[in-house]
């Protein structure tokens, strides 16, 4: 694997870390799904598992331990942005009727920091903590800094999921930055192949008071 931070063990670690988000693992998956030797994998989980950031479950899976979860609510009450964000995400979600995320920036990624599913049956769902590509779907082209619509948002269809599409707009703080982006995605029949055109007003709205909040 490519190092992101130029420390190959923490890279590993967090590597490992973000595929037990996605799901628990035995070892042999967990080899597979990070492309680990299996030995290292093996070394550490184990190391891991000794400060509690891994734990297994009684069949042997692995998977995300209880440290975590401090660590989780720690990072949520030092980023006051994701409370606001929230309040602003369940408006527009209610307003559309569909699916809404809020997406940071990272090295390895986009994370979900916020994910709201739609009220109808047929919906897509992102899991809360998420780690998703830069390189696809409209969240991601934004915040690698592709040019935006005359009216200020990026759409995407079918990029990542068959089936799937969504339009994202950036939120931006005073100083005119973009610290996340704002999304409304869904089945393709809902949405159209023009997401933008049906949804971007609304979304470009909140993502613009978020930021004033910001």
């Amino acid at each position: 694997m490519d190092s992101v931070s130029g420390v190959g063990v923490i890279d590993k670690a967090f590597l490992m870390l973000n595929a037990l988000a996605q799901r628990p693992h035995s070892l042999a998956t967990l080899v597979h799904a990070t492309g680990m030797p299996r030995a290292t994998a093996h070394r550490l989980l184990l190391a891991l598992e000794q400060h509690g950031a891994v734990r297994r479950f009684d069949d042997g899976q692995f998977c995300l331990g209880t440290t975590l979860i401090g660590l989780g609510h720690g990072a949520q009450m030092q980023y006051p942005f994701v409370d606001e964000a929230r309040r602003v995400a369940h408006d527009l979600r209610d307003a559309t009727g569909e699916s809404v995320q809020v997406y940071v920036a990272e090295s390895a990624g986009r994370r979900c920091v916020i994910s709201l599913e739609s009220t109808h049956g047929l919906r897509w769902i992102v899991p809360e903590g998420s780690l998703l590509p830069l390189s696809r779907g409209s969240a991601g082209r934004l915040l690698t800094g592709q040019k935006l619509s005359k009216k200020g948002w990026i759409e995407s269809v079918e990029e990542r999921e068959k089936g799937v599409a969504s339009v994202s707009a950036p939120i931006c703080n005073t100083a005119g930055d973009v610290i996340a982006a704002l999304s409304v995605s869904g089945p393709l029949e809902r949405l159209s192949r023009t997401p933008g055109k049906k949804y971007g007003a609304k979304l470009v709205r909140a993502a613009r008071l978020l930021g004033e909040a910001n």
